[in-house]
């Protein structure tokens, strides 16, 4: 048994939950729901982001209070990622007092480090909306390339921007040109961490591509030193003398909610929160393409710099990024597709399995409902859903529902092993689609079995032939259910219920003789008029 942390990224709760979102997130509860069935100790954490600029402004345009948008949001996406099977053994927010008091007490010794220092510099204030703006919130153009920008990143060339040092900069939420005031903060020397940020990187060539290549290129083009504490009412005061009036800068306390979430979680099991932050403990970080820098060089920074031991990142489950019918998904102009409307009318396992098969895990992936359709009838029901129902249908109906006695074949039990171990060790990789796609090429194999042994004509030429295919088609149900309950949860337990199984990841049996209760469709074919009428729903958007 080992003590594993899977960190699944934390949604800003300024707004609901789209399919991109959840996307980049599901990664985490197949890892979650894999090592539980392999044994090990499970911490699968996250929570809704808070605090910041974009809650702020969220909370003033609807003329209500950070707390309060921030706790509608919060419970929207609990039930959200509840009714999409996530299995977080913690989902928190930033603005609880666990994490708040952790992030406190994390900052007062991270004050006392070689690599925090003050510093007084120019920062971007919009006089009309009253408020310092962090830097995502200041546009103009990049002073590199010219091309429009925000004030952290230039998506056109890349470049690492101070919103200071952008042509014409205007605020993100009024439009209006903004000025420059000066304050004091404190700052962590990004800058100063190279050496053991490059040593991180080195160590782990098995990281996703982009998450290896965007550190490098952070790296490459010159780590810049961070504040860590903000003017801004609505955050975690900073543990400083002279600083009651500011905030930890979101940046700075948002990624330290892996560690504040999962001491809640060792603290409710009264398991050693130390040893799962200790050497020996394996880490997963699950999240977008555009989150890697915090999980790759801010998280790392912050927990060098803390000098308490912390465990590093031991592998970045990055995804790449996810357009919708061809565009940009866009929350401004509420181009999207968002998840508690999705959840109203399709089952979770196939949202779970098309973004699962389908998703941008490691290359840009498009959503398309002709092809969210057409993957739903043509592999999850057509495939899987269509062999246990033609199978344990069969049984039911000439066997009383009773198992026939069968011999196991010893050529299917090899392979059936050797999916376990190959499924177990893409999962571990990170490389779900190839998993997913190993498993279902079984199941066209399954299906392939039954329809050369033709059970319906053994049934009257060859009853024992006829009994013993349903036994073996009744041992590979079992084993699917298994293999496929990190990604189809809802679905699996449905079988392993009829069987009379468990979920451990190991090859399972079924006696013959065991009578089967009444079983269901596992999955409802989704008429293909659906494409049409969702796809004019957002053509209207455009």
């Amino acid at each position: 048994m080992k003590d594993i942390l899977i960190g699944g990224a934390w949604p800003y709760a300024n707004g609901p939950l789209h399919i991109g979102h959840i996307a980049g997130l599901l990664p985490g509860d197949v890892l979650a729901r894999y090592h539980r069935a392999v044994g090990d100790n499970v911490y699968f954490v996250s929570g809704s982001d808070c605090h910041g600029t974009p809650v702020a402004i969220r909370a003033k345009k609807e003329g209500k209070t950070p707390e309060e948008i921030s706790n509608f949001y919060h419970e929207e996406f609990k039930e959200c990622f509840e009714k999409l099977g996530f299995s977080y053994d913690v989902y928190t927010k930033t603005s609880s007092k666990e994490h708040e008091d952790f992030v406190r007490k994390f900052h007062k010794k991270l004050y006392e480090s070689e690599y925090v220092y003050e510093k007084e510099a120019p920062y971007a204030y919009c006089e009309k909306c009253g408020t310092f703006l962090a830097d995502r919130f200041v546009l103009g153009r990049c002073p590199s390339c010219n091309k429009d920008t925000r004030g952290d990143q230039c998506d056109a060339c890349g470049a690492v921007l101070e919103p200071e040092n952008l042509l014409e900069p205007v605020c993100a939420i009024c439009g209006r040109k903004i000025s420059f005031k000066k304050s004091k903060h404190l700052y962590i020397a990004v800058s100063a961490l190279e050496k053991q940020l490059k040593e991180l990187v080195n160590a782990h060539p098995d990281w996703r591509k982009n998450a290896i290549a965007f550190t490098n290129k952070y790296i490459g083009e010159g780590l810049r030193d961070r504040a860590l504490t903000r003017d801004l009412d609505w955050g975690i005061e900073a543990p400083r003398e002279g600083y009651e009036n500011k905030t930890i800068y979101i940046w700075a306390e948002n990624v330290l909610g892996y560690l504040s979430a999962s001491k809640v979680s060792a603290d409710k099991r009264n398991t050693d929160f130390n040893s799962l932050w200790g050497k020996d403990s394996k880490h997963y970080y699950v999240h977008g393409k555009d989150n890697i820098p915090f999980h790759t060089i801010i998280l790392p920074s912050l927990l060098i710099a803390n000098d308490t031991g912390w465990h590093l990142p031991d592998c970045i489950v990055s995804s790449e990024y996810l357009t919708l019918e061809g565009q940009k998904i866009s929350t401004s102009r509420n181009y999207a597709i968002w998840v508690k409307d999705l959840l109203k009318s399709y089952e979770p396992d196939s949202i779970r399995y098309y973004f699962l098969a389908k998703g941008p895990e490691k290359k840009d992936a498009d959503f398309s409902w002709r092809e969210y359709v057409y993957s739903h009838n043509g592999e999850l029901l057509g495939a899987y859903g269509n062999f246990i129902n033609r199978s344990l249908s069969f049984i039911i109906k000439y066997w009383n529902g009773y198992i026939p006695e069968g011999v196991d074949n010893p050529e299917t039990n090899e392979k059936i092993d050797e999916l376990f171990k190959t499924t177990g060790s893409l999962i571990e990789k990170g490389a779900f689609k190839e998993a997913l796609g190993g498993i279902f090429d079984f199941i066209r194999d399954a299906n392939k079995f039954f329809d050369a042994e033709q059970p319906w004509i053994t049934r009257e030429t060859n009853v024992a032939a006829c009994k013993n295919t349903l036994y073996r088609c009744v041992q590979i149900i079992s084993n699917l259910a298994a293999l496929l309950y990190p990604f189809l949860p809802f679905s699996s337990e449905k079988v392993c219920r009829w069987l009379n199984i468990d979920n451990k990841w190991e090859r399972k049996s079924v006696p013959a003789g065991k009578r089967l209760p009444e079983i269901e469709i596992l999955f409802q074919r989704i008429d293909k008029s659906v494409i049409e009428e969702e796809t004019e729903k957002l053509k209207a958007l455009l």
